[in-house]
C-alpha cells in the first residue's frame, strides 16, 4: 500500500467487526478519528492525515463495506448506528476509552460524527463536519424544519443510485469511457472540474471507490415500491436507505450535553450536498430529469445547506458555538481541492 511519509496501515479486531485503519502521529497525543464519506474509503484522506501535527493521534478507518475493512450488511432501520457503533468498538479496541475524541465527518461520515456525538456527547472534544449530509438526511423533505414530502419517504434511498454507475463500481471500472464511471464522477462532483488530483492520485482514488462493496445490504441498498412520486421508497437496509429522513434524523444534535465547539466546512460549488442538489429526485424533477415531478408546491428540491445552518444556529441558540466555513471555486471534497488552506483552518480549530 502507498501511503504518504508517516502514514501507516493496519487492521483492528475489534468484538464487532475487522476494521482497516490507517493513522499517522503520537498514539499518547489527542486522538482524532477521520470519518469517510459514501463509495470512498479512508484514502481520501492520505494527505490530511500526513499533514496533521504529530501532537494529535489522527486516525481513519474504513466504514464496514468499504476499503479495507470486513464486509457485514447495514441495518438501515437503525440509521447509521451500525456505523457509531462500530467506531465505539474501534475506540474501545484502541485504547481510546475515557479520552475525549475529535471528530471529523465527511459527507456520509458528517451523519455520523454527529450520531456518535447523540450517542457520546461527553466523549467529543471537537465536531468538524465537512460538507456534511443534512441533519434530516438525504431527499424527500422540505423546509428548514425537515418536514417529509411523503410519509414513505418516496424519492429517497437505495432506488435513487444510478444502475449503471452501481455497476461500474461493482465492476471495478478504471476507464473514462461513459460519463457514469466511478472516475468520471468523482472529477465531476466529488470535485468542482476543472481540479482535478495527479494522475497517480486519481488513480488510488478510483480504485478506493471501487472496493465500495455493493449489494442490497451495502451500496446502494434496497427499495420498496410507493403510490407516491416517483414510484419507490426507501427499502430496510443498506447504505443509502441509512440516511433517508424515515430511518435518520440527527437534528436533536441541537439537544446534546454538554456541546463541543462544531466546525461546518462546505464548497461553494458542492454539486452533491447542497440546495440544488443533482443526486436529489425533486431537484432532478424540477430540471424534467426525472418524470412526471408533481411541482415545486408539493415536492420542492431539497434545502439541505439550509437544514444544516438551521440546526446549528438552534445548537448555538441553546449554548453551543459553531464556525462556517465556505470554501470559494469548491466542490464537494474541500480537504482535497483546497488542502493548505483546510489543514490551517482544521488544525487551528482543534488547537484553539
Amino acid at each position: 500500500m502507498n501511503l504518504p511519509v508517516g502514514v501507516t496501515s493496519r487492521k483492528v479486531h475489534t468484538y464487532r467487526l475487522e476494521t482497516h485503519i490507517l493513522e499517522h502521529g503520537d498514539k499518547t497525543g489527542e486522538p482524532v478519528l477521520l470519518i469517510h464519506g459514501n463509495v470512498s474509503s479512508n484514502r481520501f484522506f492520505d494527505e490530511l492525515l500526513a499533514a496533521m501535527p504529530d501532537r494529535f493521534y489522527a486516525i481513519a478507518p474504513d466504514l464496514r463495506g468499504y476499503g479495507e475493512s470486513q464486509s457485514k450488511p447495514v441495518d438501515a432501520t437503525r440509521g447509521v448506528r451500525d456505523w457509531t457503533d462500530d467506531l465505539e468498538a474501534l475506540v474501545e479496541a484502541l485504547g481510546l476509552r475515557g479520552k475525549k475524541l475529535h471528530l471529523l465527518g465527511w459527507s456520509l461520515g458528517g451523519g455520523v460524527v454527529m450520531q456518535y456525538a447523540i450517542s457520546q456527547p461527553q466523549s467529543v472534544a471537537s465536531l468538524t463536519l465537512l460538507a456534511p449530509v443534512s441533519p434530516y438526511g438525504f431527499g424527500s423533505t422540505k423546509g428548514k424544519e425537515g418536514e417529509l414530502i411523503a410519509a414513505d419517504a418516496a424519492g429517497s434511498g437505495g432506488g435513487t443510485a444510478n444502475p449503471e454507475f452501481v455497476r461500474l463500481v461493482s465492476d471495478n471500472d478504471m476507464s473514462s469511457e461513459s460519463p457514469l464511471t466511478p472516475r468520471n464522477v468523482m472529477n465531476a462532483f466529488y470535485f468542482k472540474p476543472p481540479f482535478k488530483v495527479a494522475a497517480n492520485v486519481e488513480d488510488r482514488l478510483v480504485a478506493a471507490m471501487n472496493k465500495t462493496v455493493v449489494g442490497e445490504g451495502n451500496y446502494p441498498g434496497n427499495l420498496t415500491a410507493s403510490n407516491n412520486w416517483p414510484g419507490m421508497a426507501p427499502g430496510n437496509s443498506g447504505v443509502l436507505n441509512t440516511i433517508t429522513p424515515n430511518h435518520f434524523n440527527v437534528s436533536r444534535i441541537a439537544e446534546i450535553d454538554p456541546k463541543p465547539p462544531v466546525l461546518w466546512v462546505h464548497g461553494d460549488s458542492d454539486q452533491i450536498v447542497s440546495d440544488t442538489s443533482f443526486f436529489d429526485m425533486a431537484f432532478l424533477g424540477s430540471l424534467g430529469a426525472v418524470p412526471a415531478w408533481p411541482g415545486v408546491e408539493s415536492c420542492p428540491p431539497q434545502p439541505m445547506v439550509a437544514q444544516t445552518r438551521a440546526v446549528l444556529e438552534r445548537y448555538q441558540a441553546n449554548g453551543g458555538k459553531y464556525l462556517e466555513l465556505l470554501f470559494q471555486d469548491c466542490g464537494h471534497s474541500p480537504h482535497i481541492e483546497k488542502h493548505e488552506e483546510f489543514v490551517r483552518e482544521f488544525v487551528g480549530f482543534l488547537g484553539g
